[in-house]
């Protein structure tokens, strides 16, 4: 191989990584609201993460069939022990959290998980059925 060609694929290699690197280098953007009756009012507002806060957090609180939104951002550690302690009662009340840090934003879709969630403990029963009805 020749020193151009050695030359030009480190300066290759270098841009990749520096092109891997440069996204978690800068703040995170996330939509941030303090309670909204849908996404799409909470997703009106949005702001700069401060360094520490690399994750949009989405609440989700449901009482009966009223449900109300609320997005910041977030600690990791906030992040765990909201999730960990989030969940639905039998009657589909409660609280729902979700944390991401993947892109500016990615907490745009924060009150679509809910039918999502609801539907896998149901989807879950059905394949138990299925399996033991063969």
């Amino acid at each position: 191989m020749s020193d151009a060609m050695l030359s030009s694929m480190k300066i290759l290699l270098g841009l990749g990584l520096l092109t891997l690197l440069l996204p978690s280098a800068l703040p995170l953007r996330c939509y941030v609201c303090g309670t909204a009756p849908t996404n799409e009012q909470c997703n009106r507002n949005n702001q700069t993460c401060p360094v520490l806060e690399n994750r949009c957090l989405t609440i989700i609180d449901i009482r009966g069939s009223s449900r109300t939104i609320s997005k910041q951002c977030a600690t990791a550690s906030t992040c765990t022990g909201i999730i960990s302690t989030s969940g639905l009662n039998a009657n589909g009340d409660g609280v729902l959290a979700e944390c991401c840090r993947n892109s500016n934003f990615c907490n745009i879709n924060g009150a679509g998980s809910i039918s999502a969630r609801r539907a896998l403990p149901a989807l879950s029963l059905l394949v138990l059925l299925a399996l033991v009805a063969q």
